[in-house]
């Protein structure tokens, strides 16, 4: 019987790497604005540009501007694969808890993608101008979404009380 287990946990682990599917993403535009480093506090003040790549037709925008918020789907083309950890204490600090990459925001994850709500503060043609993203000057946009009530979590938003303490900075 053991033999039979062992069987069908090594078949299972072939089988999800023999059929993982390959996923190519091709940016959908770019961001523009002052920030050059992925530094972790003070993103209060950074106002971005969103411009489409050349392939994106201005018509993807359209409508746009009847919604106050985004999400923005972005891909940290800057982290470093071997920086990636999968637990660990949030941002080195010793005073939060030893915690899983899942329950973290950090840029260093496994496939560095990142997603952030901002407010839309202007369209004009190809370009979107938008205030709250935290991602640095060139970081290639892989989605933007509307922010629709209906897809907004329902009910009261947990979460520890570490996290206020290592957010206090970040929007200011």
């Amino acid at each position: 019987m053991l033999y039979f287990d062992c069987f069908i946990l090594i078949e299972a682990i072939i089988f999800n790497y023999n059929y993982m599917p390959n996923i190519n993403l091709q940016p959908i535009a770019f961001v523009k604005n002052s920030r050059t480093a992925p530094t972790d506090d003070f993103w209060g003040s950074i106002v971005s540009e969103i411009e489409l790549a050349a392939t994106v037709p201005t018509g993807a925008f359209n409508n746009i501007s009847d919604f106050s918020h985004l999400e923005i789907i972005y891909y940290f083309d800057k982290a470093v694969k071997n920086d990636i950890v999968f637990a660990g204490h949030p941002r080195g600090n010793k005073n939060y808890p030893f915690t899983g990459i899942f329950a973290q925001r950090k840029k260093d994850r496994p496939n560095t993608i990142g997603l952030c709500t901002v407010e839309l503060l202007k369209h004009d043609g190809r370009i979107i101008t938008v205030k709250n993203l935290d991602a640095i000057d060139g970081t290639p946009i892989l989605d933007i979404k509307p922010v629709m009530k209906e897809f907004q979590p329902k009910g009261t938003i947990v979460q520890p009380a570490w996290v206020s303490d290592l957010m206090k900075d970040y929007w200011t």
